[in-house]
């Protein structure tokens, strides 16, 4: 991790075409590659939402990625984030996909 390059957590929720186009596989394999921790899942209600966390540069990173990428047949219609927030360390050993 970079000196100086604090690190952070934030939620997320993904909305448009998410779900049933491999979304959440991208999604830890993207995290993985950018050396975040945290987990991804579907909802109920046709979204996919998580928390990221891992340094600030590459929690922005894959925020970018959910807003503007997503998995090559995925539609992203919006991205939300909330409680972002400094923290001294990370709560998660790997990002996972929960069920």
């Amino acid at each position: 991790m970079a000196d100086g390059d604090g690190l952070m957590s934030v939620d997320y929720e993904v909305h448009g075409k998410v779900q049933g186009v491999f979304f959440r596989k991208y999604t830890q394999a993207e995290a993985k590659k950018l050396g975040l921790v945290g987990w991804v899942q579907n909802t109920s209600h046709g979204t996919v939402q998580g928390q990221i966390q891992g340094p600030t540069a590459r929690v922005r990173e894959l925020q970018e990625w959910l807003r503007k990428i997503g998995s090559p047949q995925s539609r992203i219609s919006r991205a939300e984030f909330s409680n972002e927030k400094k923290i001294e360390a990370l709560d998660h050993k790997e990002f996972q996909i929960l069920k």
